[in-house]
């Protein structure tokens, strides 16, 4: 008899020798080229760029978290296969790389931040800085010039195509902007504290005035835990600053966060959609739906 695991096993292994020994070459006319982005909001936002030429596959299922992500023996065929994949940077896909050195891809690859200048981890722990720039809609903007320009590179000929889907893109960008500094217009100042199950909305607070009394897990990743005297700290704070909620991530542990809403009394609000988009029919689906959704869950829960 023969087994079965070990076949299967070799049946993958003849796959990835394949997708890596002999990655099809781009198309002319961009329909063939095969692009990955690692994050569903990164996707959204490449779609936009791309339109109708060509279509933009997504690495992560939704929901998933990039910070703990571990790829799977498809992601490894996917990336292998892929002419163009379309990453945040700043070590947000820590094990992106060790998956193209596995795979042995020659992907051409766009760094969506690449221009930008993170904010420094609060930690000191991450060298990189923080990577959720695209909490503020003006970063994005940068990513999706950074996306436009590697489209070009990876297919010339659709260069007008782009770059006219990249201009309308940054216009509803801008709107987006503006459509939020009215939302957050609504909230008296002393009432724009924020308290995160892990530090991701900095941006966010910066560019709309908000406070960042702390965070559960007090990293720029979710791949940390807080000590006692951490958990005991943010307490403590949360009681004087005032502070009335704890937002999280959908999907995130509730767990310590729920524990400290027991010590303090704050709410805890666990729907907002930060490092992924939601289903297509769900509350967040693409990246603008995104932070429209956190935008109104935190204005009319801080109110």
């Amino acid at each position: 008899m023969f087994n079965r695991k070990l076949l299967a096993g070799l049946f993958l292994a003849a796959i990835l020798m394949n997708a890596c020994s002999s990655p099809p070459e781009p198309s002319v006319q961009g329909g063939s080229l095969k692009i990955v982005a690692t994050e569903s909001f990164l996707g959204d936002i490449a779609q936009n760029v791309a339109g109708d030429r060509v279509k933009i596959d997504i690495l992560l299922p939704i929901t998933a978290d990039p910070h703990e992500y571990q790829p799977t023996p498809g992601d490894m065929i996917k990336v292998a296969s892929s002419q163009v994949i379309i990453t945040n940077g700043l070590g947000y896909e820590g094990w992106l790389q060790k998956t193209l050195d596995n795979t042995g891809g020659t992907a051409q690859v766009i760094v969506s931040t690449r221009g930008l200048t993170p904010r420094p981890d609060p930690t000191g722990a991450h060298s990189d800085g923080d990577p959720h720039l695209w909490m503020n809609p003006a970063n994005v903007i940068q990513y999706v010039q950074n996306i436009r320009d590697g489209l070009t590179q990876a297919d010339p000929a659709g260069r007008d195509i782009y770059a006219r889907n990249a201009d309308a893109y940054i216009i509803k960008l801008r709107d987006l902007d503006q459509w939020i500094k009215t939302q957050v217009d609504q909230l008296p100042p002393n009432k724009r504290q924020l308290v995160t199950n892990h530090d991701a909305l900095g941006y966010f607070a910066s560019a709309y005035g908000f406070q960042m009394v702390g965070a559960v897990i007090p990293s720029v990743t979710t791949d940390a835990s807080p000590s006692a005297q951490q958990m005991a700290g943010l307490i403590d704070t949360i009681k004087s600053s005032g502070a009335t909620a704890i937002f999280l991530d959908a999907g995130e542990n509730q767990n310590l966060a729920r524990q400290i809403a027991a010590e303090t009394g704050v709410k805890v609000v666990t729907d907002l959609y930060v490092e992924t988009i939601s289903a297509p029919d769900g509350p967040a689906p693409t990246y603008i739906d995104m932070l429209k959704h956190d935008v109104t869950r935190i204005i009319s829960t801080l109110k």
